[in-house]
């Protein structure tokens, strides 16, 4: 039981460190991106890819969670209200492409990267934070 709980606190690690890895993924992407089509293109490869992790990060979450008679202690709490959080900052930053990339109005696509390093910079800090707290306990 103690083996597989903790091959299941690696598995949740390991995702949270490529989720990382995706998110600086993503503010490269966009930082190097100069038309919108092609990013548009490129971000519906890498949005799937970010939301299977987060599932992924959801889950075995839940999974620990329940090993651990459902503690409901400050960091579970902490870990689930930054899941919604990315999750939404995710659905906003989609929907901002959606609205706000029209390829006949100019500076569109500038507008739509200031608020999408927005969103991406605080999922980055939401997830180094909470990394870095759940390293010190």
């Amino acid at each position: 039981m103690e083996a597989m709980y903790t091959m299941g606190l690696d598995i949740h690690y390991f995702g949270v460190i490529v989720l990382m890895g995706v998110v600086m993924f993503n503010i490269a992407m966009l930082a190097l991106s100069q038309q919108v089509v092609r990013y548009a293109k490129r971000m519906r490869i890498v949005m799937p890819v970010s939301a299977s992790l987060l599932a992924l990060i959801l889950f075995t979450g839940a999974v620990m969670m329940a090993a651990k008679r459902l503690a409901f202690d400050a960091p579970n709490i902490a870990m689930i209200v930054i899941a919604v959080v990315i999750i939404i900052l995710e659905a906003k930053r989609y929907k901002t492409l959606k609205r706000r990339t029209d390829t006949t109005q100019e500076g569109a696509f500038a507008a739509y990267k200031a608020k999408a390093f927005r969103f991406l910079g605080i999922e980055l800090v939401l997830l180094v934070l909470m990394s870095g707290w759940m390293m010190a306990l």
